[in-house]
């Protein structure tokens, strides 16, 4: 891309068949491609090529697409540090946890903040902030420090990212404002009401202090959850899929960026929820084919049916390392040209992450194996 030297606007180059306008009004025939910088943020240039990105027969090596199925995790693990990691960087930890009843314990990460997003259950977490009640969608950001405990009459479901050595944000909203997506007033703290004064007691506590992957223990005569207030702008937060607005165009399909929920560093979680479908006739229906050469991407699926794959459902992990596009699965593609109905319904969390993730062996004995071959019209 060069600029103007006069202006500054940018000035795409352009060769032989191609829209004017990306992911609208594509040649006849061709799958557009966009090569893209900086997870979507960067500069980018949209390929047309005559047969679909994904249509290789094969991949061998490091940086196939794979796809994890969580539901053939263990049933339950007592304490979150002993729940299967999954994937992991320098900056992420990306675990599954299950859990349920009365933790007799506290736990608190001298790592980085923990950010949760409940994919099935329901409950009650207590934190060094107070009380709060959650339930299936939500996320809650728990800052890096903070002593915290649950409780749940049944089997919670807990997707676990933690910002290694980092801290959450809200990412930056630019020209469309500070209150999109969802107003930073919707955000819920803890309270310290009646069922947070009366869990206090002098009965024995332990906390677990995680602190480079290592544990320490630290024991009071008392539960240390024994504040009687607190002021200041510090603290867990929850926000839940169902209280956000998504952005939507209904003549052009918006990027995945646009669906950011929280930053840290060298990474961004998103969120898809769902939208009215695009209207105008030329707009691309489906998420395009896209080769994002800064970030790993990974998606954990809430909800919904899942309009851009096949064979994926709730509770499954895919992973798209970069190098290799990716993109919609043949059927989606070919109903994404005919489309029936007039909204999408799926809810999933994106990640995606600046450095490469690395699997672990828990995340390799729940993949698909045949994830990889899925793009073929009759995947292997």
């Amino acid at each position: 891309m060069s600029r103007d030297p006069v202006t500054g606007i940018p000035r795409p180059h352009h060769q032989g068949r191609h829209s004017r306008q990306a992911h609208v009004g594509l040649p006849d025939g061709s799958y557009e491609r966009e090569l893209g910088r900086e997870g979507f943020f960067g500069p980018a240039t949209q390929m047309y090529h005559r047969h679909p990105p994904t249509g290789w027969t094969q991949i061998d090596g490091l940086l196939r697409p794979r796809a994890f199925d969580t539901n053939h995790l263990p049933e339950i693990a007592t304490c979150l540090w002993d729940s299967p990691l999954l994937l992991h960087n320098a900056d992420v930890l990306i675990r599954y946890w299950r859990t349920h009843g009365k933790m007799d314990y506290l736990l608190r990460n001298a790592d980085g903040d923990e950010l949760i997003f409940v994919h099935h259950g329901e409950g009650e977490l207590y934190c060094d902030y107070g009380h709060l009640h959650i339930r299936d969608g939500d996320y809650i950001v728990i800052p890096r420090g903070t002593m915290w405990r649950l409780e749940s009459p049944a089997v919670m479901q807990l997707l676990m990212i933690e910002a290694s050595n980092g801290a959450y944000s809200l990412p930056d909203k630019g020209i469309i404002g500070h209150h999109a997506i969802f107003d930073p007033g919707m955000l819920d703290a803890p309270e310290i009401d009646d069922a947070f004064l009366q869990q206090q007691n002098d009965e024995e506590w332990r906390v677990l202090v995680k602190r480079q992957q290592q544990i320490s223990t630290i024991h009071y005569p008392y539960n240390p959850l024994d504040a009687i207030g607190w002021q200041g702008t510090l603290m867990p937060v929850r926000i839940n899929w169902r209280d956000m607005r998504p952005l939507m165009s209904h003549r052009y399909h918006l990027p995945p960026s646009v669906h950011a929920t929280f930053v840290a560093p060298n990474f961004i979680v998103c969120t898809f929820v769902p939208r009215p479908m695009e209207s105008d006739p030329d707009a691309l229906k489906v998420p395009f084919f896209h080769s994002n050469d800064d970030y790993d991407e990974v998606i954990f699926y809430h909800r919904g049916e899942f309009f851009s794959r096949d064979n994926i459902h709730p509770g499954m992990m895919s992973f798209h390392p970069c190098g290799i596009p990716h993109g919609p699965h043949p059927k989606a593609l070919a109903a994404g040209t005919q489309v029936t109905r007039d909204a999408t319904n799926e809810v999933a969390v994106m990640i995606d992450t600046r450095n490469m993730l690395h699997s672990t062996p828990e995340a390799d004995g729940i993949e698909w194996a045949d994830y990889v071959y899925s793009w073929q019209e009759k995947p292997a």
